[in-house]
């Protein structure tokens, strides 16, 4: 399954019927928040003195409507109807969307993914294009394409794979460039899917109604604890109750911004602010209060560095048997966080806390500012981690489940 790369009028026509009924929505939704503001307002008149300059106070201004709705996080306003539109429309159309399906969240999130993805297709998609003309694929084709992988840090394994893949179509048949690039995302989307595959979980989610632990790990300078905002954020909007465990105790200020995650998430977090306070202590009050609260969701903010990689492995093990020993029901995750822009060195991270952690998937921040995307498909290849959720915005929704199919198009979109 892959994207054509000529429009057509079917889809055109199904991005217009999904833009005409996201605009409704929206208007309506705009209609409702102006009614209810009104209310608000008359309510607030009838309680206050009738003063002219009180009564001036109160007297809605249309035009906040429309910054209100600008500004909702969880809804972000709808543009025009574009190229950045219409390919996002198509590839929620390719994985078997109705117009009716889609949400105006969808459309945003793989417009950011396309947008964010710009410095990696920078560097490749338009030299690829370039490479592969309109004639057929070549040998000397494939010579200059395996360049351009290993540059944009797919990693050695993962182009083998891919130009081996080629080589043997090749002999087989004619490949003309549109078929060569469709070949192309096939064999990116199979290296990507298959630790995913392996893994039997499609859609790494909580299950309600239990506890579900995820650690994040990584090294400082990630984005670790950013990610773990926006994840109890995304939680929380999935109708999840979530609360924060920060355990990253030894890094100066960690608790401190972990709290205001917490606050900007609107999830409770169980800290200790002593200096140096004992990681698996805070880890064990947080597992008591979850129970007690019936949390289904227990996210815990893990040091990155410590005095060296032993300290901070054994430190990661004695957490992890303080979570088995005090919920030995519990759904546990141990993901890491890996900051695109790092491209090998992440990769080197991942291997390094593929055993002591149990790690069980991975985290991509910061593709939005990175030429190096292609890491995704090193850590697939070489660490066999199945890619859960990636990042590519400042804002707090800009995180979300991992869709090898948007990934692959979004690095290869060449519009």
């Amino acid at each position: 399954m892959a994207l054509d790369s000529n429009d057509n009028q079917e889809n055109i026509d199904w991005a217009k019927e999904a833009y005409a009924r996201l605009k409704r929505q929206q208007e309506e939704k705009k209609e409702k928040l102006k009614i209810e503001q009104e209310v608000e307002a008359s309510k607030k008149e009838e309680v206050i003195d009738n003063t002219p300059l009180l009564t001036e106070e109160v007297i809605i201004d249309s035009s906040n409507i429309e910054n209100s709705l600008e500004n909702d996080l969880n809804e972000p306003e709808l543009g025009d109807f574009d190229e950045s539109f219409t390919w996002s429309a198509q590839v929620l159309a390719a994985q078997g969307k109705r117009p009716e399906e889609i949400s105006l969240d969808q459309i945003d999130w793989l417009s950011k993914l396309k947008e964010g993805l710009e410095k990696t297709r920078k560097g490749f998609v338009t030299e690829l294009l370039e490479k592969f003309g309109d004639d057929p694929l070549t040998p000397e084709a494939l010579d200059e394409l395996e360049v351009l992988l290993l540059r944009s840090d797919v990693g050695v394994a993962a182009t083998d794979q891919i130009i081996n893949a080629l080589r043997r179509r090749l002999n087989e048949e004619v490949l003309d460039s549109k078929a060569a690039l469709k070949f192309l995302k096939e064999q990116l989307s199979k290296i990507i899917d298959k630790p995913i595959k392996e893994s039997g979980i499609d859609l790494l989610m909580p299950q309600h109604n239990v506890l579900n632990v995820w650690l994040l790990v990584g090294v400082n300078g990630v984005g670790k604890t950013t990610t773990l905002g926006k994840l109890a954020n995304l939680a929380l909007r999935s109708g999840f109750t979530s609360l924060i465990a920060a355990a990253d105790t030894f890094r100066a200020a960690a608790v401190q911004q972990v709290k205001e995650w917490g606050f900007k998430s609107g999830v409770s977090v169980i800290a200790n602010e002593t200096p140096n306070a004992d990681p698996a202590s805070v880890v064990f009050d947080a597992i008591g209060a979850a129970k007690a609260k019936g949390i289904e969701l227990l996210l815990v903010d893990t040091a990155g560095r410590l005095q060296t990689k032993n300290n901070l492995m054994e430190e990661l093990k004695k957490v992890r048997k303080i979570i088995d020993k005090l919920a030995p029901t519990a759904n546990v995750e141990s993901l890491l966080v890996l900051d695109a822009t790092q491209g090998q060195n992440g990769l080197s991270q991942a291997l390094a806390f593929a055993q002591s952690a149990n790690l069980t998937g991975v985290v991509i921040t910061k593709l939005d500012g990175s030429a190096r995307g292609g890491v995704a498909f090193a850590v697939s290849s070489r660490a066999n981690l199945p890619i859960r959720f990636i990042g590519a915005g400042e804002g707090i929704s800009d995180l979300k489940p991992f869709n090898s199919f948007e990934f692959v198009e979004a690095l290869l979109a060449n519009r």
